[in-house]
């Protein structure tokens, strides 16, 4: 039981009682609140839940923060971290739901009624509008990122379990409190029936969990190797020719790139259709801010500057990581052509590149020759074997195999069929498309498999589990210091782990109803004693207010005073009158 000022204190807080507070304790057949503060309850129940439903959806949707922040930027023309202020924002709505369930929960574990002070109920109407609102929103633009939430689940869920159980566990000390209460054999019933129900689905859920990283000791693969995604984007502006550098220097096992071709025919490498995210290009070329980077020569893209919005907008919140030295460098860099990018790679005879080429628009010179230019620089303008070279666009890929049949022809997810049809050597796969049957099936047929764009390590090591052959990341830096996947357990520790859980919660519900029936039965003993005809009959007012809860300190310490006064030793002889 906690100390009375306690109690006070957490009464203070949720119901901003701090003057008014009288100890309004349940007695035997009340209920916690009134139909107006059940509700109300009934409110902040919900909204926490969705609170956490959307903290944890959006926490798990790390991965794809930075696509977030520059959707924003490209529809609303400024650029803001808009990805950390929704998580900010969200975690603070959590947080207030959090303590006022909180309080809640101590204030019934006490057995005292509750009043939410009007404020608070303002506050949880916000939380709920605001965690549908996001909720309805994101769906509607970003609906994939459920199925990264899926994802998560193959690595969070042993652990959400835990964590479930013990929350529901901590539960029962209020509920059997309030069993017992109750006059009402429906309500018993139904208070019951809903906590044990719920209990039972927490201690059953890993029987419908699934996770590849549960695997026998020995059977786990080598770890993916890394391709660079434009380079090192989180240490260098993207698709510069400092981002592959230090891709190179993570050790990546290869490079990825977007490459369009300029209006003059020289393929260069640029993610967006136009300039503006990462150029200059509304400086040197106000009049052409929008216009398609496909159309501008080399000479002009040459003139533009492609590092230093890297250092103004800092995507990744990496930029203070950056040496003096580094910063100066990364403020200067200059758009990349494609030779240049395969030189790089062919400095290292093992480095694979893998790139998306932009058919260029209508009127464009190369429009209908983009293709055999980019294997013009392929072959003559550059070092680069072939077998470096992961062929993925899938435009002629018939022609481009007659003219250069050693270049690893590399296709998004396909019928097996049709990748043995097209002689594919590697499937080049969205992370939420990720599945060890169809990785097993893929590399049945000797198809490796690589997945894109993976930044965070939990989904890193998720595709460890899987048999993934390589990803695509932002942070190869990041991802090469793993040297095991974040969870890996038998399946023998796994069984342990959530049978011994499941037990240990079990054993202590059961401790928490007995010791509640126990205490009812004290409770019991003691008002029919106090109601036995006799000596005492007269002074039957005072004694029970006595066992009653005091509505002050003061009046409490009176009443002790006046029951200590009392004759007890001489319980046994009839009073005088």
């Amino acid at each position: 039981m906690m100390p009375n000022r306690l109690v006070r204190c957490l009464a203070g807080v949720y119901g901003c009682q701090w003057k008014r507070y009288r100890g309004t304790r349940m007695q035997q057949g009340d209920c916690c609140c009134n139909k107006l503060e059940g509700a109300s309850f009934a409110l902040l129940l919900t909204a926490f839940c969705l609170t956490l439903v959307f903290l944890y959806f959006w926490s798990q949707a790390q991965n794809d923060y930075n696509d977030f922040d520059w959707f924003n930027f490209m529809n609303l023309g400024f650029w803001v971290p808009w990805s950390v202020v929704l998580l900010v924002v969200a975690a603070s709505f959590f947080t207030y739901m959090a303590v006022l369930m909180l309080l809640a929960v101590c204030l019934l574990s006490e057995g005292q009624k509750l009043y939410l002070h009007w404020s608070h109920k303002i506050g949880i109407g916000v939380s709920l509008v605001f965690s549908v609102g996001a909720i309805a929103v994101l769906t509607g633009l970003w609906g994939d990122e459920w199925e990264t939430l899926v994802l998560s689940f193959q690595v969070t869920a042993p652990y959400l379990h835990v964590g479930g159980v013990l929350l529901a566990t901590a539960l029962g000390w209020p509920v059997a409190l309030h069993f017992f209460c109750m006059n009402s054999r429906v309500r018993r019933a139904l208070v019951l029936a809903q906590y044990l129900g719920g209990l039972v689905a927490l201690y059953l859920s890993p029987l419908g969990m699934y996770s590849p990283c549960i695997m026998e000791k020995g059977t786990l693969g080598p770890a993916p190797g890394l391709i660079g995604h434009r380079g090192t984007p989180m240490l260098a502006p993207e698709n510069t020719a400092m981002s592959f550098e230090k891709a190179v220097e993570a050790g990546s096992l290869g490079l990825e790139a977007d490459v369009t071709i300029s209006y003059d025919g020289v393929p260069f490498l640029m993610h967006d259709v136009t300039l503006l995210r990462t150029t200059n290009v509304q400086e040197v070329f106000p009049d052409r801010t929008h216009a398609p980077a496909a159309l501008f020569s080399w000479a002009e893209l040459e003139s533009l500057n492609a590092g230093a919005w890297f250092l103004s907008h800092n995507p990744f919140g990496t930029v203070a990581s950056l040496g003096a030295a580094e910063r100066e460098r990364a403020g200067n860099q200059s758009v990349c052509s494609l030779r240049t990018f395969l030189e790089l790679a062919a400095a290292r005879w093992d480095t694979l590149v893998i790139f998306d080429l932009y058919r260029p628009p209508r009127g464009h010179p190369y429009r209908d020759s983009w293709i055999q230019r980019t294997l013009e620089v392929i072959h003559n303008e550059s070092s680069i074997r072939s077998q470096q070279v992961l062929w993925l666009p899938p435009d002629l890929r018939a022609v481009v195999q007659e003219i250069d049949p050693e270049l690893q022809q590399t296709s998004s997810r396909l019928p097996l069929e049709e990748l043995r049809r097209n002689r594919i050597v590697k499937a080049n796969l969205h992370y939420r498309d990720m599945s060890t049957e169809l990785i097993g099936e893929y590399a049945a047929a000797n198809i490796t498999t690589n997945l894109y764009v993976i930044t965070q390590p939990w989904l890193y090591s998720l595709a460890w589990c899987a048999g993934v052959h390589s990803v695509t990341t932002n942070a190869p830096h990041i991802l090469r210091a793993l040297h095991t996947p974040l969870f890996l357990m038998t399946p023998g520790e796994y069984n342990v782990m959530w049978i011994l859980t499941d037990v240990a919660s079990f054993i202590l519900v059961l401790l928490l109803f007995f010791f509640h029936w126990w205490r009812k039965q004290i409770l019991a003993c003691s008002k029919s004693a106090l109601e036995e005809p006799g000596t005492y009959r007269k002074f039957r007012p005072e004694m029970a207010d006595v066992w009653s809860v005091p509505t002050i300190p003061a009046q409490r310490e009176q009443r002790i005073a006046l029951t200590s006064s009392l004759d007890w030793p001489a319980r046994g002889k009839e009073s005088p009158g």
